[in-house]
């Protein structure tokens, strides 16, 4: 079976920390880490990794939004919902049940950035300590400032992104 064609993720011209998006039906602006794209991702780096990026999950909020359009499965985010980001805890780099410890993110924000995520595979299969957690498709804060690392779009484009990509598909970093 033939692998689904990347969404390839290119830096901007003069403009480190955002990126532009080949999708099917044009190019899309898209946010990347204050720490620009990194060919060696490590944690709190702010960082966006390269290379070819797995969809591993997706999660919406249902309370804020429609079921969106896609090829994946769906998990909606609920109130336990969390993200382990300490590298020396056995489950970092995984979807934890909060409250849990310390470095924790929880999924259900109050902002609107997590309404639709897609966990993209980095640093997972295998995990290595440090190299890096929680990289996400996400929506963009107003202006498309900088993430923590992970690549966000409006809710339109994340939308575009979701509906184009194929299980088996890949979101593809390059510098």
């Amino acid at each position: 079976m033939k692998r689904p064609k990347p969404i390839i993720v290119r830096r901007a011209p003069g403009r480190p920390t955002e990126a532009r998006v080949q999708l099917a039906h044009g190019v899309r602006r898209a946010a990347l880490g204050r720490g620009g794209i990194k060919s060696l991702k490590r944690e709190g780096d702010g960082g966006t990794p390269t290379g070819p990026l797995p969809v591993r999950r997706v999660f919406y909020r249902a309370d804020r939004l429609l079921r969106p359009r896609t090829a994946f499965p769906l998990k909606v985010i609920g109130p336990r919902d969390g993200w382990c980001d300490d590298p020396s805890d056995r489950n970092y780099n995984r979807p934890v049940r909060i409250p849990y410890g310390p470095s924790t993110e929880s999924m259900l924000r109050d902002d609107a950035l997590y309404d639709i995520v897609l966990v993209l595979g980095h640093n997972d299969r295998p995990r290595l300590r440090g190299r890096g957690s929680a990289i996400f498709c996400h929506l963009a804060r107003p202006g498309y400032t900088p993430t923590e690392g992970c690549i966000a779009f409006s809710l339109r484009d994340l939308r575009a992104v979701l509906a184009e990509l194929r299980p088996g598909g890949r979101i593809l970093v390059v510098p």
